[in-house]
């Protein structure tokens, strides 16, 4: 059975003869499907989710698993955890098939290599632990081997795919599978276009909602954000502003007094855990 992520979009068969503005449209057209994949895979998303936050809030942690552009997408998910959600860096980890230096180089060996994902995922997966394996094809040796191993050797207390491809390996490898069918790309096999879209929404998805479930945010308001930047501190005082009902200037005292940790400053008080 020919892969979904790998076969052929009808709508696209005379692309090269299509001119600028209809390849623009023919995407975007693509695109649009995108959100209703998603929203299809709502359950499974429901069900990561509850994976993962009794997990970190027992003090466990989360690891994203993938190769190329799915590895690339979970590195940089975890990369912003710290910086919104004032979590430590530990606490979601992206792992990538050929390490860092595949964050800016294709290295599309690295994916091939099953005993390095096994090797990768046990340097650093406890017991307790979530592992999230993102492969679009569902079938990457990297991601599988790490998938396979997660619970029998390091055990991990749940694993999750994020995959466009129905009953792939991955899939049936998993406790939770989200499978987003997006269907064939634009290019044939290029996956790191709706596939990429879909696994970044799924992404946004898990991490956004397991820190409010974790009560990381006040409602819609980034309060444990570290204001590392003079755009982030200005945010962060017009956060201390709006929740204090307080000038300005009396925003930035509380900020400059509590270390420039929002929530202290909101409540004018070390928060009690």
């Amino acid at each position: 059975m020919e892969r979904q992520t790998e076969s052929r979009n009808p709508r696209a068969r005379s692309l090269s003869k299509m001119s600028t503005r209809q390849i623009l449209e023919l995407i975007n057209d693509e695109d649009a499907t995108i959100a209703g994949a998603v929203r299809a895979s709502i359950p499974q998303i429901e069900r990561a989710v509850d994976l993962i936050v009794p997990a970190l809030a027992s003090g466990h942690r989360l690891f994203y698993v993938g190769a190329g552009t799915s590895g690339r997408l979970g590195v940089l998910d975890a990369s912003e955890m710290p910086p919104t959600f004032g979590v430590e860096p530990e606490l979601v980890t992206g792992i990538i098939a050929g390490g860092d230096h595949a964050l800016r180089m294709s290295i599309e060996g690295a994916e091939d290599q099953a005993w390095a994902g096994t090797r990768d995922l046990g340097d650093v997966c406890r017991s307790g632990d979530v592992v999230v394996g993102i492969s679009a094809s569902g079938r990457a040796p990297y991601v599988l081997a790490a998938i396979e191993h997660a619970k029998p050797d390091f055990d991990a207390v749940g694993t999750i795919a994020i995959t466009c491809n129905p009953d792939s390996p991955l899939a049936r490898a998993v406790d939770v599978a989200i499978v987003i069918e997006v269907g064939p790309e634009v290019i044939a096999g290029s996956s790191r276009m709706k596939a990429g879209t879909a696994t970044k929404l799924v992404l946004n998805m898990l991490s956004t909602t397991s820190m409010v479930k974790l009560g990381r945010t006040r409602d819609d308001l980034m309060v444990d954000l570290r204001p590392t930047n003079e755009k982030l501190r200005q945010r962060a005082i017009r956060l201390v502003e709006q929740e204090a009902h307080v000038p300005a200037e009396e925003a930035r005292r509380r900020l400059e007094t509590w270390g420039w940790h929002v929530r202290a400053a909101i409540e004018d008080r070390w928060p009690v855990s």
